[in-house]
């Protein structure tokens, strides 16, 4: 038993000595028990990535937040500090996040957790690469991002002024919520809907739920603030609860335009926390998850394909059946997060309350009739045309030939409706052929990919 363990143990038995506390018992375990899984399953992925030919905490990273970091520690860049907000405008700025994906959490569920109640929410920033988090008189900024090889790597940066403000690479500690079953087994994001208390502090024993584009809308955003309006549709956003007993209040938390009578919103960036930022979130983050276990997994599997041929004496290169199936199982996930398969079907209109969305599309790359693959829909679903934007991504193109190309190859096929499987039948025929079109336009290798399909 870890020292860890023991403490919890001990604490845990001085709580049952006092029979009148069962309330406080039951949330206790319950997040004891949540703590100790979590943790467990990162250390047991921990043993597979941290290794070759993964090397995670090793390996060199090219993502933008190290990029930035190497152009301040050279003096290219200088960070601007402010009273108020810290380094937190100037990194938005240089990593080019904008100001209008202000998305505000005020459940205690982050490293900063003392810094974070309803009255006083945690901000998140976010661009196709970057994630920013920033709490009110927080001691560090938090930031992910996402590299062509290596996947999600975290970082802080110190909120108190220097001289040469430096960015500090995460050497495991975040990995305890990151990298596990929720992430899709590798270093990475989620979103995370929960029961909170009036302080912020969720209700465990009434669980936690993973949220992402298939979660019923009554089951997003529990913890999180919501400006916007959805119709009858109804979420657990701008609520808490005071037990675990009591049915969730989801009305008074229902098409919130102003978060006046929650916070002080002058003390933010924006006033708001837009609901369409906090859909294209909770696409984004498992999108990038499933990116990356495809990259860890086809890496992993060719290499572990070149031990084994050098072990039998097998010319170099050859990969097995058992390897082939990793790869081809891999680029299946891909697809299917890429064409948004199971996606939860809006029952209402959905309108955000910010520029997000008029900001999200205008940077699209845009084929030759305007269209792209960030252009909403927000009437039965997130975006008008079911392909995600990130196969736009550095992290899409970074992946491995051997799993991209077969990616691409069954996009093409799907969209060409040689492919006819059960789990793309939300795709009508104008659905597809709009998505090949606007993917001709916008992706040479996919335009290369389909054009050898056809003359083979």
């Amino acid at each position: 038993m870890s020292r860890r363990q023991s403490a919890l143990s001990k604490k845990l038995g001085t709580i049952m000595n006092r029979v009148h506390w069962l309330p406080a018992i039951f949330a206790y375990v319950a997040a004891i028990l949540i703590a100790f899984s979590t943790t467990s399953n990162a250390f047991a992925q921990n043993q597979t990535f941290e290794r070759a030919p993964i090397n995670y905490h090793e390996a060199k990273v090219f993502d933008p937040v190290s990029k930035l970091a190497a152009k301040v520690e050279a003096g290219e860049i200088k960070l601007q500090y402010e009273e108020d907000f810290g380094y937190l405008r100037s990194v938005l700025k240089a990593l080019n996040v904008p100001v209008s994906s202000q998305t505000l959490v005020f459940s205690k569920t982050s490293l900063q957790l003392h810094r974070i109640s309803p009255r006083n929410p945690r901000s998140l920033y976010f661009n196709d690469d970057v994630y920013i988090g920033f709490c009110q008189n927080g001691d560090v900024l938090e930031l992910a991002a996402t590299g062509p090889k290596q996947g999600a790597t975290f970082y802080t940066l110190s909120q108190q002024k220097q001289e040469q403000p430096s960015f500090i690479r995460d050497r495991g500690n975040c990995l305890t919520c990151h990298a596990n079953g929720r992430t899709q087994n590798v270093p990475g994001y989620l979103m995370r809907s929960v029961f909170p208390n009036r302080g912020g502090q969720p209700r465990y024993g009434r669980g936690t739920l993973l949220t992402d584009s298939t979660s019923d809308f009554e089951e997003r955003w529990g913890g999180w603030y919501v400006t916007g309006t959805h119709g009858d549709m109804r979420h657990m956003g701008n609520s808490t609860c005071d037990d675990d007993i009591t049915p969730f209040d989801r009305e008074k938390g229902a098409n919130c335009n102003a978060l006046n009578q929650f916070i002080r919103t002058e003390k933010f960036l924006s006033p708001h926390s837009d609901i369409v930022a906090l859909m294209v979130l909770q696409h984004q983050s498992q999108m990038h998850n499933a990116i990356a276990s495809a990259n860890y997994e086809t890496r992993q599997a060719v290499y572990q394909a070149e031990q084994m041929n050098e072990l039998l004496e097998r010319a170099p290169g050859h990969l097995s059946e058992t390897a082939e199936r990793r790869i081809n199982s891999a680029a299946e996930r891909v697809l299917k997060h890429l064409l948004m398969c199971d996606e939860f079907t809006l029952t209402d209109p959905v309108a955000g309350s910010s520029q997000f969305a008029k900001e999200f599309e205008a940077v699209g790359q845009k084929d030759s009739r305007g269209r792209s693959l960030r252009d909403f829909d927000l009437q039965t679903r997130v975006f008008r045309y079911p392909c995600s934007y990130l196969i736009h991504s550095d992290a899409f193109d970074g992946l491995p030939d051997l799993v991209r190309t077969k990616i691409l190859e069954k996009l093409v096929n799907v969209l060409t409706r040689k492919d006819a499987g059960e789990e793309y039948q939300h795709l009508s025929p104008s659905m597809r052929q709009n998505i090949l079109e606007i993917l001709r336009d916008t992706k040479p290798e996919f335009r290369k990919i389909e054009k050898s399909i056809t003359t083979n």
